[in-house]
């Protein structure tokens, strides 16, 4: 729902820029002429509308969030940009190797399409499923909400420890 950024991008991945000709621009004044700079790669939104069918079977868009998977020594941290969200709104599931998270941004106010200049900002249902990278243990996992950002810290679970069972006989 923000903008994102890739950290395995290579050299050829990256955007170039070059100067384009003069180019007419519409603005409140009248026609303008400016030379702008242009991206050679087409520029997408920041958050991607993704088809998702409800219990009738009908297709509607919702967003996907954008997130930050990190480790520390203890735990996977999961953090998420989700400004404007209550965090009675938000759902967080652990589901053995995955963590989804879903919510829904209401807009309070309501505007017609035509009066927008810019329609950048996504509103309504989003989500994200995240597959983890190692093992954690979900009864001591935590959320929280802060200024906007959504912070879920997953503690790792010791996979070097041996746990020894006792076998009983019948």
């Amino acid at each position: 729902m923000t903008g994102a950024r890739n950290v395995d991008e290579s050299p050829s991945q990256i955007p170039i820029f070059e100067e384009s000709s003069e180019e007419v621009i519409e603005t409140y004044g009248g026609p303008q002429t400016s030379p702008l700079m242009r991206s050679t790669i087409p520029e997408e939104p920041a958050w991607r509308p993704s088809p998702v069918n409800d219990e009738s079977g009908e297709e509607n868009a919702e967003g996907q969030l954008t997130i930050d998977v990190y480790q520390t020594d203890e735990a996977i941290v999961i953090k998420s940009t989700i400004a404007g969200v209550k965090p009675e709104d938000l759902d967080v599931a652990i589901n053995n190797d995955m963590v989804t998270i879903k919510g829904e941004r209401k807009n309070e106010e309501a505007v017609t399409e035509g009066s927008y200049y810019y329609q950048e900002c996504y509103w309504g249902p989003f989500s994200r499923s995240i597959l983890l990278p190692v093992d954690i243990i979900a009864d001591k996992s935590e959320a929280s909400l802060k200024n906007g950002i959504l912070t879920i810290r997953l503690p790792k679970a010791d996979t070097t420890r041996i746990k020894k069972i006792q076998v009983r006989g019948f």
